[in-house]
């Protein structure tokens, strides 16, 4: 039985080296940060240190730009990365709306709870639907569509315009306009995945029939 054991051992050992290889690449690694500047983040919000909250989420915004191209470069897409990428946006994001609809924290800009409700919401829904579809009709590659791309960009503009607004003290009457389409890009993405996910449910159980 020892013998097994150490068998075992041998085998499940280089299987643990691979996946530590793997998250230490550099595309996981930029991912990954993005997760850690997150409390960084929301800390500095909650000291009131507006400039500094910008700088850290500036950097961390970076970082989904700089995976991207990391593991295009050096051809270091994995699965973990994957996961991890689509992950530290949400954290982020989830994050940023929280702490940016709190008139206690953010000021004088304070993001309406009816657009945190609707951007976070979807994000929920979504990944709800994902997993459902996962489970019931196995693993699937679920690709961004060009609206749901549009909606991200925008969300994330949006949170650099309100941080550098409330660092610098102004409140332009534009930013209400900025809200407004921000909620029907992120609406209309949702609309669309939506359709998607029914979609591929459809599928799947045609598939079953045959």
């Amino acid at each position: 039985m020892d013998d097994l054991n150490g068998s075992g051992d041998l085998v499940e050992a280089p299987a643990g080296r691979e996946r530590r290889s793997e998250l230490l690449t550099l595309p996981n690694m930029l991912s990954l940060s993005r997760i850690l500047l997150t409390p960084v983040f929301v800390v500095l919000m909650v000291q009131k240190k507006p400039w500094a909250a910008f700088i850290v989420f500036l950097a961390a915004g970076s970082t989904d730009a700089l995976d991207g191209l990391a593991a295009r470069w050096l051809q270091l897409k994995s699965t973990l990365g994957l996961w991890l990428d689509p992950i530290g946006d949400k954290v982020l994001l989830t994050s940023a709306f929280v702490v940016l609809t709190l008139p206690a924290i953010a000021q004088p800009n304070t993001l309406p709870l009816w657009l945190t409700a609707l951007c976070v919401g979807r994000d929920v829904t979504i990944a709800l639907g994902a997993l459902i579809i996962i489970a019931l009709r196995g693993k699937r590659t679920f690709k961004p569509v060009l609206v749901g791309k549009a909606s991200t960009i925008c969300q994330v503009f949006m949170m650099y315009y309100v941080l550098y607004l409330n660092a610098v003290g102004k409140s332009p009457q534009s930013l209400g306009w900025l809200y407004v389409l921000t909620a029907l890009l992120t609406a209309g993405a949702f609309v669309q995945y939506a359709f998607i996910g029914v979609r591929m449910l459809r599928q799947g159980r045609a598939a079953q029939m045959d």
